[in-house]
């Protein structure tokens, strides 16, 4: 039985399969507590629906996180790729829907990767500065066309839509990593920037498409996202910032299991496990609330588990 684990934990998939054992297992539990209003068939496809949306977020943050960096600006930037779509409906259709995010969120992913390489300060400090400028343009984007989505553009709010856009973003994020400089390139960044750098990668550059990437992601994130909610309010005073840590959990997710060679899969199945988890508490009875203790302790834990410790080293 031994040699058998042992000859598992070689495998490349052994991440995923743990991951579902995972899911069965958060299932199990739930489904016993709670045998009536958790874990039916079309409950869990409403679970799986959500988790689609924040994954692709999660893939965005990928190339981010994997670099040791962070994007605390992609919940205004959902937000306002969402009330851009929105406000160019009347002149633009189903181009405005489908286009307009996506563009949206490359180009504010790109000031971002600008403003990060010409300040030179840490990431979280540029992109917690954004968000608030992203904010208040929103505010006025909202003035446009209002804020709700009309009902004839709510296709990518239901399947079988949502999941042909989302697998789409999957296997684009998979292409990249896998079959392209960038993703080689971020991965070694974020493995050692000083040997990266003395091997000839342009170090800023490759972070710099990581932002954007992040960003286009986060566009994509939000054509499902504003068909699955049907409206989007502006916020201010950073309040964007809720909307950050569920597509984190997944990234991270992809972190801790990247060393078997799946990430896009691992966020995938991460948010799952995050949604069942949220459906489940709701399920046994327990306040909302309890959404951000579970978002919380799961980012706590994860982070935990995969940040690698140096003796001496400096906290940042």
């Amino acid at each position: 039985m031994q040699s058998f684990l042992k000859k598992a934990k070689t495998s490349q998939w052994y991440g995923v399969g743990l991951l579902l054992v995972i899911s069965v297992i958060i299932w199990a539990i739930f489904k016993v507590a709670a045998p009536a209003t958790f874990g039916a068939p079309d409950k869990l496809l409403s679970y799986l629906q959500s988790a689609l949306i924040y994954a692709v977020g999660g893939c965005g943050l990928y190339f981010i996180c994997v670099m040791g960096l962070f994007d605390f600006s992609i919940g205004a930037m959902l937000i306002l790729s969402e009330l851009m779509a929105i406000a160019f409906i009347p002149k633009l259709g189903w181009l405005s829907v489908i286009v307009i995010p996506i563009l949206v969120g490359f180009l504010l992913g790109f000031c971002n990767g600008i403003a990060y390489i010409k300040m030179h300060i840490p990431s979280i400090i540029v992109t917690t500065g954004l968000s608030l400028i992203y904010e208040s343009f929103s505010v006025w984007v909202a003035d446009i066309n209002g804020t709700r989505l009309d009902d004839a553009y709510k296709l990518f709010g239901a399947y079988p839509w949502n999941l042909i856009v989302a697998v789409l973003a999957y296997l684009l994020c998979w292409f990249i990593l896998k079959y392209t400089k960038i993703g080689t390139y971020t991965n070694a960044i974020g493995a050692n920037e000083l040997v990266a750098k003395n091997m000839g990668v342009d170090v800023d550059k490759y972070k710099a498409i990581a932002f954007t990437l992040c960003g286009t992601f986060v566009g994509i994130m939000s054509i499902l996202y504003l068909g699955y909610g049907t409206a989007q309010t502006p916020q201010t005073g950073m309040l964007s910032q809720a909307l950050n840590f569920q597509p984190l959990m997944g990234t991270f997710f992809g972190l801790a299991f990247k060393k078997y060679g799946h990430p896009v899969v691992s966020i995938l199945i991460g948010e799952y496990i995050v949604a069942m988890i949220f459906a489940g508490f709701v399920a046994i009875g327990m306040p909302t609330t309890v959404n951000n203790i579970v978002t919380g302790a799961t980012l706590l834990a994860i982070v935990t588990l995969t940040t690698k410790r140096v003796n001496g080293a400096v906290v940042k």
